[in-house]
């Protein structure tokens, strides 16, 4: 290799001064040996003069730190700004991390595989068929160009290699077998992370906003800011409901708001990752019997729309409640009844129903009725959700085939108000006997969908 120019320096800072990546700006001329070298660690360019490291597990610093010293070693002057030192001289692990057998180095190990997993399909290198969803995460099966094919388990820095095919064909057959009506074709949505990595690789550190806007808020007075206080919803409704008892795992990231009845249960994950719920609720038959149906919630959900669903839950008969309401033509015209007198539009397209807030606000509803009447599928049959769009929304709030029509009714409320283009009259949050009489008239047999987790 050429020995560099004398007047090369490179100066290595953390993005807009904050973790989450780091930056490499090149002084000097023949700039081109230093890209090179920085290439080979991870930096990707972004104009002449600067390069972005933006890494899926958040070791940005170390990496930055291996790629200074290699440098040096080549005999080029490297400065590194005092705030990415000391992330770079920090040692850190993640919280409640599923291996805890790992050492540090051994996590790194792990999560640098999984970085060469998530470049080689960003890169086009491994081809995604087909992805589902299994329990808490996403599941996928590719195949390496020139290569085997493989199935993959997590997401982000706990993405694993778990089988390899000798081709295509073999492995999406047992791809299909192993995970049915929940297979879905193409690589699944972007995470929050991806997402994150992609827009610091994309966009130039000095004409970028310091601190860049989160996804499109809605225009509206009532969920425009929300504080996100999901913990002090949690110990207001324990508080303000005794007949909800409190219980913690024993790793302590979990609490469980159960019901006296033990038929109505929400578990809430303190830490939940952006793209993981926060919430789950679940309606059961019995207290040893089968989950009826359920619920899950972003940590980006307003906190008023979890209100509304926590009060809803509290404020009638738990077991009318847990038996929740069978699928038909009355109850959706019921749950969905705050939407239309709102004014939001409804289409169906195939096998879904949708419907809009007002002057296409950021914001809609989606019922599947192929989620409703398959009983084995994974996919929500309810979807509410806000920002952005239906595809990759700001918040999402998913429920089962047979949830309470009357708990839908609530939520619906709320999310049309606070979606409404004109003030809605208030209606005090709980169940409104007035409003319910058709959707407690509606059958609610007791046949139970897959046992609870």
């Amino acid at each position: 290799m050429p020995h560099p120019e004398e007047d090369l320096r490179l100066r290595l800072d953390l993005l807009h001064g904050r973790p989450g990546a780091v930056t490499a700006t090149i002084t000097g001329t023949n700039n081109r040996i230093v890209q090179a070298l920085l290439a080979i660690h991870g930096f990707e360019p972004v104009d002449a003069t600067t390069m972005v490291m933006a890494r899926i597990d958040c070791e940005e610093p170390h990496y930055a730190g291996l790629a200074a010293r290699a440098l040096r070693a080549e005999g080029i002057a490297v400065d590194i700004t005092p705030k990415l030192r000391e992330e770079i001289d920090t040692e850190w692990t993640w919280a409640n991390y599923p291996m805890p057998w790992c050492s540090r180095e051994e996590i790194r190990e792990v999560s640098n595989d999984a970085q060469r997993i998530y470049d080689a399909i960003r890169h086009g290198r491994l081809i995604i068929h087909a992805h589902a969803h299994d329990e808490w995460t996403t599941v996928a099966v590719g195949t390496y160009r020139d290569g085997p094919s493989i199935h993959l388990h997590g997401e982000n820095h706990l993405r694993t290699e778990t089988a390899r095919y000798d081709n295509p064909v073999a492995a999406i057959a047992e791809f299909e077998r192993l995970y049915g009506g929940a297979v879905r074709p193409g690589p699944a949505p972007a995470t929050s992370t991806e997402r994150y990595a992609e827009q610091a690789r994309t966009s130039s550190p000095d004409t970028a906003d310091a601190n860049p806007a989160l996804p499109a808020a809605e225009p509206v007075e009532v969920h425009a800011a929300v504080t996100d206080d999901h913990e002090a919803l949690l110990n207001d409704f324990l508080e303000s409901h005794r007949e909800w008892g409190r219980w913690r795992t024993w790793s302590d990231e979990t609490t469980h708001a159960v019901h006296e009845s033990l038929v109505l249960r929400a578990e809430f994950i303190h830490e939940a990752d952006p793209d993981e719920p926060q919430w789950r609720i679940a309606a059961y038959e019995s207290p040893v019997g089968e989950r009826l149906w359920h619920a899950t919630a972003t940590t980006t959900v307003p906190v008023e729309i979890m209100r509304v669903l926590l009060d809803s839950l509290a404020s009638a008969d738990a077991a009318e409640i847990a038996a929740g309401s069978q699928v038909s033509e009355a109850a959706i015209g019921e749950a969905t009844r705050p939407l239309a007198d709102a004014g939001w539009e409804h289409t169906v397209e195939g096998r879904w129903i949708r419907w809009q807030a007002p002057g296409d606000l950021p914001a809609g509803v989606q019922f599947d009725a192929f989620a409703a009447h398959s009983h084995h599928s994974a996919l929500p049959t309810w979807t509410f959700w806000g920002g952005d769009d239906a595809g990759t929304p700001g918040w999402a709030l998913h429920f089962s085939p047979r949830a309470a029509a009357s708990v839908l009714q609530d939520v619906a409320f709320e999310v049309a108000n606070g979606f409404a283009p004109k003030p809605v009259a208030a209606r005090p949050r709980g169940l409104n006997a007035a409003c319910r009489t058709d959707i407690r008239a509606q059958p609610t047999p007791r046949a139970g969908s897959a046992r609870g987790r």
